[in-house]
C-alpha cells in the first residue's frame, strides 16, 4: 500500500504567498489603493480577479509575470524532498491542494525541475485571455462554513481519497497512511478528515499549528515541521513501518 502526500504550497512549498508574489511584476511593486481595499474576507481569490486585471492593465506581459513567479524561493529542503518523492512514484503519491492558481504553481515546480513529483494539482484555474491578462476563477463550490467560498481542501481531498479507491484504470488504490503538510488556517479542515494512522505536519510558528493546539476532532497524529528535512525524515519512517 502506498503512501499519500499532500502537500499546501504558499508558506508551504515555497516560503511565501505566491499571490502577492506576483505584485512584484508592477513596475512600482505597489497596488493602488482602490485595488488594495477592495478584499473582502473570504472572497480571495475574486480579489486576485482585480489584482490580475489590474496587472493586465499595466501591459505587463504573460512572459514578464512568468519570470517574476518563478523566483519565488523554495522553502528550506523542499527541493530535495520533492525530488525524493519524485524518485519513489512506486511508493509514493504526492497532489497539491492550494488556494493559489494553476499557472503560478506549474510555473514554479516547471522552474525547478520538480512537476513530475506531483501527481495532481487542486488549485484555482487560472488562464490568459484574448487580451494577454491572466484570469483566475475559483475551484469548485461547497457548502462548508469553515472554508473560503471558492475552495474546501477537505472536499477535495475526500473526493480524491474516494476516487482513488473506487477503481477503474488509474483507481482501486488504498493509502496506509497520508501525509497532510501545511501552514493556513484553511488546512485544518482537511486535517480533520485524517485516520489515527494518518500524520498533519502544521509549519511551526503558523496558523495550523496553533489552531491543532484547541482542536479536539483531529485523530492524526500532529508532527510539526520547519524545514523540508523534518518531512522527508518523516516520510521515510513512514515508508520503513
Amino acid at each position: 500500500m502506498k503512501i499519500l502526500m499532500v502537500f499546501d504550497f504558499d508558506h508551504t512549498v515555497v516560503d511565501d504567498n505566491s499571490d502577492t508574489w506576483v505584485i512584484r511584476c508592477l513596475p512600482n511593486r505597489t497596488l493602488p489603493n482602490s485595488v488594495k481595499s477592495s478584499y473582502r474576507k473570504g472572497h480571495w481569490t475574486e480579489f486576485m480577479g482585480r489584482v490580475l486585471k489590474h496587472i493586465g492593465e499595466q501591459e505587463v506581459s504573460p512572459d514578464g509575470v512568468r519570470s517574476v513567479m518563478e523566483t519565488i524561493p523554495y522553502t528550506a529542503g523542499m527541493a530535495d524532498l520533492l525530488t525524493f518523492i519524485s524518485e519513489h512514484k512506486d511508493r509514493v503519491d504526492c497532489i497539491v491542494v492550494s488556494d493559489s492558481n494553476t499557472l503560478f504553481i506549474d510555473w514554479i515546480l516547471q522552474a525547478a525541475g520538480l512537476r513530475g513529483a506531483v501527481d495532481h494539482i487542486f488549485t484555482n484555474p487560472a488562464h490568459f485571455n484574448d487580451h494577454g491578462h491572466m484570469e483566475v476563477s475559483g475551484h469548485h463550490s461547497h457548502d462548508c462554513q469553515r472554508c473560503p467560498v471558492n475552495l474546501c481542501k477537505r472536499k477535495v481531498l475526500e473526493q480524491y481519497l474516494s476516487q482513488r479507491a473506487g477503481g477503474g484504470s488509474s483507481g482501486g488504490v488504498s493509502y496506509r497512511c497520508v501525509v497532510y503538510v501545511g501552514d493556513g488556517g484553511n488546512d485544518l479542515c482537511p486535517a480533520l478528515c485524517l485516520r489515527a494512522q494518518d500524520v498533519v505536519m502544521p509549519r511551526v510558528g503558523y496558523s495550523l499549528e496553533k489552531l491543532l493546539r484547541v482542536e479536539e476532532g483531529v485523530r492524526a497524529r500532529v508532527s510539526a515541521w520547519s524545514s523540508g528535512e523534518q518531512i522527508l525524515q518523516e516520510l521515510k519512517a513512514s515508508m520503513e513501518s
